[in-house]
């Protein structure tokens, strides 16, 4: 089940695992970086006591000026 929710959109994920305790953590680049496309599951960590981690980033980033 986690693999399936690899790469997948965040929303989906969220909605897969409905039920569970969710902690939602954003992997971003420093600075100041605007995220493009949709945002994606980079890695599930189940915690344990019904809770599970997303780890999520945005298929890409824009710099700003």
């Amino acid at each position: 089940m986690k693999e399936d929710l690899v790469l997948a959109r965040e929303v989906d994920a969220r909605r897969a695992l409905r039920g569970r305790k969710l902690r939602l953590a954003l992997l971003a680049p420093l600075g100041p970086w605007l995220g493009r496309g949709a945002l994606r599951v980079l890695r599930v960590r189940d915690l344990g006591d019904d809770f599970t981690e997303l780890l999520t980033g945005y298929e890409s980033y824009e710099r700003l000026a």
